[in-house]
């Protein structure tokens, strides 16, 4: 699969679309994968992506690709 991904209009990596979906800077991230889910908002495709927000913590974060829609999965 692709190292980069359309995002809304724009390619990102892996370490942009984690900066997307948590809204801050990451330490590290996994590759982009497709998810297999459709987004709740719009319909369209969703990806996946693992990071490390922080030295501690282990993060999956969801996106869309069409829409500002996201999730990640924190309790």
């Amino acid at each position: 699969m692709a190292a980069n991904r359309v995002v809304q209009g724009r390619m990102v990596d892996s370490n942009k679309l984690a900066e997307l979906i948590e809204g801050d800077s990451v330490m590290e991230t996994d590759a982009i994968e497709e998810a297999d889910r459709s987004c709740p908002e719009c319909g369209e495709n969703v990806l996946q992506v693992g990071y490390m927000p922080s030295v501690t913590e282990f993060v999956t974060g969801w996106k869309c690709q069409e829409c500002d829609w996201r999730e990640t999965d924190r309790e």
